[in-house]
């Protein structure tokens, strides 16, 4: 029991529950399965950058950059079919390849030079914002294939509500599950998974074991992109258009979910189901601030508080630990 009330995760879950209830007593839509499906249907996006980042994050770096690599994706993909028309499989490939390609670009420059990965992801983010504003003039991309759009229609397992509706996932929410389980697979059965975590929590007894911690963060990085690729088909199929600004700013709320999911900033430590979990709490305080008709505005606010209190809370739980260490002195 005392092992339980230690973990994360149930926490987060417990002020999940108290979150809904609370909305739930404000609101009698909230609760309906077609609100909560649609909830997760417009939240997958976040889900599947946030996957990603958990990962970034437990081997003690960042990815700022994520949004203008999702937003530079869309507009590739969006051009490419307003012009080629394409299918559903060359637009994932062209899709998961570019965003794979920047992440090996992100991942080496951290690895091989050394550089701080705030500063990479900075510094990419910059270029490609600048970019596809030179591209695009901020301008929307319009006639998407009705091919396309017909996908971003897909629900599946449908069935009956309580008031006789038919209701289904949409396949937006079921590639997110597929990338929960991919990602919690690869954490929990695979050797790099295992590297991830140990050159979070100690580079240095990491390399001594073997591992090879730039092939381990160039991967992470690589694996960041491949996932922006996803969300990046995820996100044209849910709207239907490319908007170039869509993803301004959107950094900050992939990283405010992975870690109120309980991830360690410093590295080290973190979950997919805390991850996981850390979606679904933005996702039901955004929803919920939405149905009881709370400005906008106040979002971008609570999710910012929400950021600095789990990092503050996160060094003072590394502090107390170390003070609790017993200390060793050694004379010459």
């Amino acid at each position: 029991m005392k092992q339980l009330t230690k973990s994360k995760e149930i926490w987060i879950l417990l002020m999940l529950i108290v979150l809904s209830v609370l909305i739930s007593s404000n609101s009698n839509v909230f609760l309906r399965p077609d609100n909560l499906l649609d909830l997760l249907k417009n939240n997958a996006v976040l889900g599947i950058l946030a996957l990603g980042m958990t990962l970034i994050i437990i081997t003690g770096g960042i990815d700022v950059s994520v949004g203008a690599i999702v937003a530079a994706l869309t507009v590739l993909i969006g051009k490419f079919m307003v012009t080629f028309g394409g299918n559903l499989l060359v637009i994932f490939l062209i899709a998961i390849s570019g965003g794979i390609i920047i992440g090996i670009i992100n991942g080496t420059l951290v690895a091989r030079a050394n550089i701080p990965a705030i500063v990479v992801t900075l510094g990419t983010m910059s270029i490609i914002n600048g970019l596809m504003l030179y591209y695009t003039n901020g301008t929307w991309i319009n006639g998407i294939p009705m091919w396309f759009i017909d996908f971003g229609k897909i629900t599946l397992f449908k069935f009956s509500d309580a008031s006789g509706n038919i209701v289904g996932f949409p396949i937006q929410i079921v590639i997110l599950l597929l990338m929960v389980l991919l990602t919690w697979a690869l954490l929990k059965y695979t050797l790099i998974g295992r590297a991830v975590y140990a050159v979070g929590g100690n580079p240095v007894s990491a390399r001594r074991v073997g591992i090879n911690i730039e092939r381990t963060l160039i991967f992470v990085y690589a694996y960041m992109g491949f996932l922006a690729g996803v969300a990046a088909v995820v996100h044209t199929s849910i709207m239907r258009q490319v908007d170039p600004n869509a993803f301004l700013g959107f950094e900050m709320q992939v990283i405010a979910a992975v870690v109120v999911g309980g991830a360690n900033i410093m590295g080290g430590s973190g979950s997919v189901l805390g991850t996981l979990l850390g979606v679904l709490f933005l996702a039901v305080l955004n929803n919920g601030l939405i149905l009881m008709h709370i400005p906008t505005f106040w979002q971008k606010i609570i999710v910012s508080l929400i950021i600095i209190f789990a990092v503050s809370f996160d060094v003072m739980q590394k502090k107390r630990i170390e003070k609790s260490l017993p200390k060793v002195d050694i004379e010459n």
